[in-house]
């Protein structure tokens, strides 16, 4: 395999469940930027679909091994994920709401949701602070317990390593 250096490492959030979504299984990782999770990812053996619309930030994972670098701006069209399945889908700093509930359709029985976001309330430390791109107070949590098993949830201030407020879930498609 070969091996690229991470430009930015992987949450410890996705770190610590990542160990959840079935070995070797496929993953989709959203908005993924520069591919710190999608790298990672990779190198633990999973098959990434690394997505996001900036062509420029992919660019470093073009030819990587376990990953497939897909550019598409999943906001300015249709979701072109409603007929594929994934063990697990990670998203870290993205929010945009008319996907959640999809995310959570595309999951294979048995896969994972590894999610993680800003909050109302991160306003105070700079940016994002536009409403739009701010999770509101247990936004996650009600929006996945009708169609997952919740594993772990936490939000609030957190240190990132600058103060940050953030909303963070694992849960689980029944098998």
């Amino acid at each position: 395999m070969t091996r690229h250096n991470l430009i930015e490492q992987p949450s410890p959030w996705i770190v610590k469940y990542a160990s959840l979504i079935p070995e070797k299984g496929r993953v989709l990782d959203l908005a993924c930027g520069n591919g710190r999770h999608a790298i990672w990812l990779a190198q633990q053996g999973y098959q990434v679909d690394a997505v996001d619309r900036d062509a420029q930030a992919l660019s470093n994972m073009m030819g990587m091994d376990n990953i497939e670098v897909i550019v598409v701006d999943i906001e300015a069209g249709d979701w072109p994920y409603s007929d594929l399945r994934y063990d697990g889908v990670i998203v870290s700093r993205y929010l945009y709401r008319p996907l959640l509930p999809a995310l959570a359709e595309i999951l294979n029985p048995g896969g994972v949701l590894i999610y993680e976001t800003f909050m109302t309330g991160n306003e105070r430390y700079g940016k994002p602070s536009n409403p739009d791109f701010l999770l509101l107070p247990n936004e996650l949590l009600e929006i996945y317990s009708p169609l997952l098993n919740i594993i772990d949830f936490e939000q609030g201030e957190m240190r990132t390593p600058r103060p940050v407020v953030m909303q963070r879930i694992c849960a689980q498609k029944n098998a």
